[in-house]
């Protein structure tokens, strides 16, 4: 865990959060961690749980944008060294 006890806290407004949107893969990533390791503790009344399980699959869905993101730059540049070599 990222030691920010904040960033998983189902108390805190969603208007106190980074959104989801902005987030970097690692800070997105250390926010999912969070998430669920708060989710597994339990003790959170319904709603909370709720909003919190939403939070984590907006990050879980970033995480993936990121990836993928960077799974279509290496492509590229594979594609390019092989049409360079080609030459």
């Amino acid at each position: 865990m990222n030691g920010d006890a904040d960033q998983a806290d189902p108390q805190l407004d969603d208007g106190d959060r980074t959104p989801v949107e902005e987030l970097g893969y690692e800070e997105a990533r250390d926010e999912l961690v969070d998430v669920v390791a708060t989710l597994e503790h339990g003790g959170l009344d319904l709603d909370a749980s709720l909003a919190l399980w939403e939070r984590g699959e907006a990050l879980a869905a970033r995480c993936e944008e990121h990836l993928a993101g960077a799974r279509d730059r290496i492509e590229s540049a594979l594609a390019e060294s092989d049409a360079d070599d080609d030459d």
